[in-house]
């Protein structure tokens, strides 16, 4: 069983910054990703940024646009999101998740991706 636990969200003003992380405990195998989504409300969930545990290779939403970097520290067991030049669209509920297959690569399709955490809520006031 795989555990993931987000935190780091909070409310910033537009054009602010933070960084989110994602522990990862449990089991899992050597090679997986990690995928960062986002939910606002009445909309669907959508990817925001991915990374391999394997070879670090990264996967971004069109929407980031060089504003946010996905970086994993493995001898912590954490996956970070660092949100720069944060806009009130970006406010929403952010998930981290995991896939456990990524043999053809990393994605950010929400149907790629088994085990969720809870969530944590970012607000950006205009």
């Amino acid at each position: 069983e795989v555990h993931l636990v987000e935190s780091g969200g909070g409310l910033v003003q537009a054009g602010g910054s933070l960084r989110l992380s994602c522990a990862v405990s449990g089991n899992t195998d050597d090679t997986y990703a990690i995928g960062w989504f986002r939910q606002a409300p009445g909309k669907e969930r959508e990817g925001v940024a991915c990374i391999s545990s394997s070879d670090g290779s990264t996967l971004y939403g069109d929407f980031v646009k060089g504003r946010f970097t996905v970086s994993s520290d493995k001898s912590k067991n954490t996956v970070s999101l660092q949100m720069n030049s944060l806009k009130p669209e970006d406010t929403a509920v952010y998930y981290c998740a995991l896939d456990p297959d990524v043999h053809y690569g990393v994605g950010l399709e929400t149907w790629e991706y088994d085990d969720w955490g809870q969530g944590t809520q970012v607000t950006v006031s205009s």
